[in-house]
């Protein structure tokens, strides 16, 4: 009994279910007359005010209340045309025509849709049963007479791509594109010849208007990722191939891709993240995976190397040179460089260093960089035939102020003028020189304003400077070392090293 009972709610409960389904249906079909009108008033207000979709609403509103009303199929193509969406315009044009075939301005719009999107057939009968009916009407007669000059020019298009001939190729389509600027398969053909001319950046202009004109275009996407690839536009070729999987995740050419992009993007990020952080090493290490992931193709090659060797120039890493080189060889760019050219500076290759920046500047004679690294490596490079401080402290040129006060003590203990006073004249005043140049050293690179002023060029001890007339490393009293005679006296100094 409770099994009976329980089926009759379960049937009473189903019948009430579509009950409501029919009166819902019955209220959608049911709208009055005003209230239709309401739908087409508010859609044509809106479509006035430039609010496409919310017109397009009312419109699909009044189509559903009333779908024998060819004004309303006419006003939402309208709206679907102001949207870019033509074949969906389409399909409305169709049903105007089917419920009143005298209705010219529907053939008219009709006509210039298939015109548009370079369906000349259809175009060519639209015109001739407008200019049928109405043989003064200007704009069927000037659209009509387009459509022979199109044809002919997508014939020799067709021809000059045949023989290779893409500038030709390019040239007529881009004539045939400003009457039929919707077709997609003309725009892929144009993008075709753009990427055998080598303009990246036009095809990949003419693919993005077929994956908005198409709306299952895998294929495009999947060829605007490889563009940006070649461009070495890892992020965006990565934006592409996802539109790709959006449309089919089983897609295997774009998933192949997908996988390779997507570890390109990530080194390549991290490596920007180690080099904002400083950690050089990281950084070079991190875009060297690039280089294992894309073993051929030379822009993405390029910014990997060209990211190593700006990590490697800051570290003044051995290899620097090297990789800088390797970078240059596939591509000169100013900035590339003057990284080298930094990282021949680090070795005191000023001559090349000079090279670098000048030829630099002959890419890019406005390159500030450039400019003031050129003026930087001439002054270094007269520099060097005086003292260089590092050197003379064993030091290298990253060193910290700990490790610079560390190698002074060092040679301070063992070139001290003490250590010679029994010794002959000649290793006396080679001490006293060996001692000068030391404690000069560490003046100068332990004081932050002198290593910057040395590390670009000029020393601030300078016997011709006033700075440098005034340095007497005698009667200063440096650390470790208490103050002894005037310089050419006698040396008593103590030692009390940590």
């Amino acid at each position: 009994m409770a099994e009976i009972a329980n089926l009759q709610c379960y049937l009473a409960s189903l019948w009430l279910f579509y009950l409501a389904i029919e009166m819902n249906i019955q209220d959608t079909s049911s709208l009055s007359t005003s209230d239709v009108d309401q739908h087409l008033e508010m859609g044509l207000r809106l479509l006035g005010q430039g609010q496409l979709q919310d017109a397009l609403s009312h419109f699909h509103a009044a189509i559903d209340a009333d779908p024998q009303n060819y004004l309303t199929y006419y006003r939402r193509a309208t709206v679907y045309l102001a949207l870019g969406k033509a074949k969906h315009a389409l399909p409305d044009l169709q049903q105007v025509l089917k419920k009143k075939p005298d209705f010219l301005a529907a053939r008219l719009q009709r006509g210039n849709v298939h015109l548009k999107l370079g369906n000349l057939d259809e175009a060519h009968i639209d015109f001739e049963d407008v200019l049928r009916r109405d043989p003064d009407n200007t704009e069927a007669l000037h659209a009509y007479t387009l459509i022979d000059q199109v044809r002919e020019d997508v014939r020799q298009a067709e021809a000059a791509r045949h023989y290779g001939d893409h500038e030709t190729h390019v040239a007529l389509l881009t004539r045939v594109l400003e009457v039929c600027p919707w077709s997609a398969p003309l725009r892929q053909r144009r993008a075709d010849s753009y990427v055998a001319m080598g303009d990246l950046i036009a095809a990949l202009s003419d693919l993005r208007t077929t994956t908005r004109l198409v709306t299952d275009n895998r294929a495009g996407h999947l060829q605007m990722a490889l563009l940006h690839y070649r461009l070495a536009e890892a992020q965006e070729s990565l934006g592409e191939i996802r539109e790709c999987l959006k449309l089919d995740q089983d897609d295997k050419e774009c998933h192949n891709h997908y996988k390779k992009v997507k570890k390109v993007v990530k080194a390549l990020d991290n490596s920007q993240e180690y080099l904002n952080a400083e950690d050089f090493e990281a950084c070079s290490r991190s875009a060297s995976k690039v280089l294992d992931v894309e073993p051929t193709e030379s822009a993405v090659r390029f910014r990997a190397l060209e990211r190593m060797c700006t990590c490697q120039a800051r570290e003044a890493a051995p290899d620097a040179v090297a990789t800088c080189t390797r970078a240059l060889d596939l591509r000169r760019e100013p900035r590339v460089l003057c990284e080298r050219a930094e990282a021949y500076m680090a070795d005191d290759m000023f001559d090349e260093a000079i090279r670098d920046f000048q030829q630099a500047l002959e890419l890019d004679e406005g390159y500030t960089r450039a400019k003031e690294g050129l003026g930087k490596a001439q002054k270094k490079q007269k520099l060097q035939k005086k003292r260089d401080y590092y050197k003379i402290l064993g030091v290298k040129k990253t060193a910290s102020k700990k490790e610079i006060t560390r190698a002074y003590r060092k040679l301070a203990q063992q070139w001290h003028p003490d250590n010679f006073a029994t010794g002959d004249e000649k290793e006396k005043k080679k001490s006293e020189k060996m001692f000068i140049d030391i404690a000069a050293a560490k003046e100068v690179l332990t004081d932050p304003d002198k290593r910057r002023q040395f590390d670009n060029g000029e020393d601030p001890l300078d016997p011709e400077t006033e700075a440098g007339r005034g340095f007497n490393p005698f009667g200063q009293g440096f650390h470790g070392f208490p103050g002894g005679g005037a310089g050419g006296g006698p040396f008593h100094f103590k030692f009390h090293f940590n």
